[in-house]
């Protein structure tokens, strides 16, 4: 078998691999980083998708096609509308009609919470508004700017400039925490919590 070759996989595995899935209807297929951001991303991403479109393994409670993104819930706040510079389901503020239809959507008018009017602050441009003083209370969740973004210096400068950080975390010590004034228990995906 070619392919168990190229992978450096058992064979028989790879076979028992190839009818589990196509003898299965229920069928949930998990990916991450590894598979969405390698040089051929898109294609390995569209190869999954296409397997369960093609043995009909999708839209049915246990199966699919499931990608673990790296970040918090990013793929989530693409789709329902959870990122400070978008719309759900990927639309953007400037495209016509977009916000209107989200807005009728999800039922808002003046007697409830309604949708911002304009993008907010992607990660960088946050961290830029609180140098500025725009920004005087930031709440981090299920993340480590102090680590995680570019220019980490910049970023820990800006922290230490905001009157007011409040971090949700569920470790104990994180390089984020000594920029913290609140510190708020938070609770892991159980995979982190078995370290």
């Amino acid at each position: 078998m070619e392919v168990a070759a190229v992978c450096d996989v058992d064979p028989e595995r790879l076979e028992t691999f190839y009818y589990w899935f196509a003898s299965q209807l229920h069928v949930v297929t998990l990916y991450s980083q590894g598979v969405n951001q390698s040089a051929s991303g898109t294609d390995k991403c569209n190869a999954i998708i296409n397997c369960h479109l093609a043995g009909g393994k999708i839209g049915l409670p246990g199966a699919g096609p499931f990608s673990i993104t790296g970040q918090p819930n990013a793929m989530g706040g693409r789709e329902v509308g959870g990122l400070a510079n978008q719309l759900a389901a990927h639309m953007d503020y400037h495209t016509p009609g977009a916000f209107e239809l989200v807005s009728r959507f999800w039922a808002t008018d003046s007697l409830t919470p309604s949708l911002p009017e304009g993008p907010g602050y992607k990660a960088v441009e946050l961290f830029e508004a609180i140098e500025r003083g725009e920004i005087k209370a930031l709440w981090v969740m299920a993340t480590n700017p102090a680590i995680s973004l570019p220019d980490a210096a910049r970023v820990r400068a800006a922290l230490e400039k905001c009157p007011l950080v409040i971090v949700s975390e569920c470790a104990a010590h994180t390089d984020l925490l000594p920029y913290a004034d609140i510190v708020l228990p938070a609770s892991g995906w159980s995979e982190k919590m078995a370290r």
